[in-house]
């Protein structure tokens, strides 16, 4: 799982997102996956190109494939289904307004600066 992890937040990094996090959701019933990884964007453009960053670098480092992806038509908010992890990519309004740490307050938080 950390191999995943780590592999995600490099790529968003690498796209330079912001506020990167990662919240442990293994202890909640009804949670539909392990973690989520959050970050943000001051632009369309740039969240589009956080996604395809991270696409890119889980295929090519670790041969896994997105299972589903959601919101790369208007690329306010992408959110990228890798089963155990699911990654969310805000434009910084949009992750201001839906605030997802906080409907998660209890899961431990894991805040990356930027670089690992």
């Amino acid at each position: 799982m950390e191999k995943i992890i780590e592999t995600i937040v490099t790529a968003i990094q690498d796209k330079k997102g912001k506020d990167i996090v990662s919240l442990d959701l293994t202890g909640f019933d009804g949670a539909i996956c392990s973690h989520f990884v959050v970050c943000n964007a001051d632009s369309t453009a740039q969240v589009a190109g956080i996604a395809d960053g991270v696409e890119e670098a889980m295929l090519e480092k670790l041969g896994e494939k997105v299972w589903r992806i959601e919101g790369q038509q208007n690329a306010f908010w992408i959110a990228m289904d890798y089963l155990d992890v699911v990654v969310h990519i805000f434009q910084t309004e949009l992750r201001e307004y839906y605030k997802l740490e906080e409907l998660w307050a209890d899961a431990p938080i894991k805040k990356y600066d930027y670089e690992l």
